[in-house]
């Protein structure tokens, strides 16, 4: 206990994926306490975070997903209080929360993203149909866990996918569906996770097939040659590092025709329940759930602390 003082988990929050949260965030402390650690449970959307420092908590893991979690918001927070925390930064929690800018800073660093437009209710989606080619997913901007997300396969369904995006997030993403595997890689420190392909018979992996279907099929070696593996793990990295991330998270993309991976996506705070990727590539790895928390939580650091390091 001494090693990590007094620890609270953040979970719950006041995001739409508070109930992935509670759940991620249980099994998290259950797991740190087995690990004869002192973790306590704290969720932010009922308690002031000045309780942090009132009750003499000296790190914090963030089991918190989504708007207020992983945006940044908590992250600076913690910053100002200063207690050290899991996971990326301000800056690269707010940038891979925003799909967006993550694709511009992608595309500017020439990390490979599939080809996307901006919605508005003004758009012209026939336009866009055109332009991008059918099926589009069309997904706010800064949401996770394909909450408000669609498949469209019609262009006359687009002003409908645009509608249903934008109840919760005002900025809207068109982007070029691609017809490949797709993968998920796991980042532990500088470790990249085994990668995992996921299937799933629903037409696409939605939140549905991510939390509660018995049906997802997760690809464990993945099936790809070793070497071809270990390119896309060093691609993962280089697209985990041009945002700025650190400590752990998971990158989501896709395969192309031509084998190259497309990126869609870094979780800077990804799921830690019983369907949840990270523990799963780790667990292939040889790391157990408990341990993977207590490294997660080793990892745990202030901004300005990592940037001394890297100095």
């Amino acid at each position: 206990m001494s090693r990590f003082g007094k620890v609270a988990v953040l979970l719950g929050g006041r995001s739409a994926e508070r109930a992935v949260s509670l759940k991620s965030g249980t099994m998290v402390l259950e797991a740190l306490r087995r690990r004869g650690i002192d973790a306590h449970p704290f969720d932010p959307r009922d308690r002031g975070l000045e309780a942090l420092i009132a009750e003499r908590f000296e790190r914090v893991f963030i089991a918190l997903h989504g708007r207020y979690g992983e945006d940044g918001t908590i992250q600076g927070a913690l910053e100002l209080l200063g207690i050290p925390y899991t996971g990326s930064g301000v800056l690269a929690s707010a940038l891979a929360m925003d799909k967006w800018r993550t694709k511009l800073l992608w595309q500017a660093a020439g990390v490979p993203t599939p080809r996307y437009e901006l919605l508005s209710a003004s758009t012209d989606f026939g336009g866009v149909a055109d332009r991008l080619g059918l099926p589009i997913m069309v997904k706010p901007a800064n949401e996770g866990s394909s909450i408000g997300m669609s498949k469209v396969r019609r262009a006359e369904d687009l002003d409908e996918a645009y509608a249903l995006a934008a109840n919760y997030d005002s900025l809207v993403i068109a982007e070029q569906f691609v017809d490949g595997p797709e993968l998920t890689v796991g980042v532990l420190g500088r470790e990249v996770l085994p990668v995992i392909r996921l299937e799933t018979p629903r037409d696409f992996y939605d939140y549905e097939a991510k939390y509660v279907a018995d049906d997802t099929r997760y690809i464990l070696p993945c099936g790809l040659a070793a070497d071809e593996e270990r390119r896309i793990q060093a691609a993962v990295l280089e697209a985990f590092d041009v945002l700025g991330c650190r400590g752990w998270g998971r990158v989501d993309l896709m395969l192309d025709r031509s084998g190259t991976p497309q990126f869609l996506e870094v979780n800077t705070s990804p799921g830690m329940t019983d369907h949840s990727l990270v523990p799963m590539a780790a667990r292939h790895a040889g790391i157990p759930f408990e341990l993977l928390c207590e490294r997660i939580l080793e990892l745990a650091t202030l901004t300005t602390e990592a940037e001394r390091r890297v100095g």
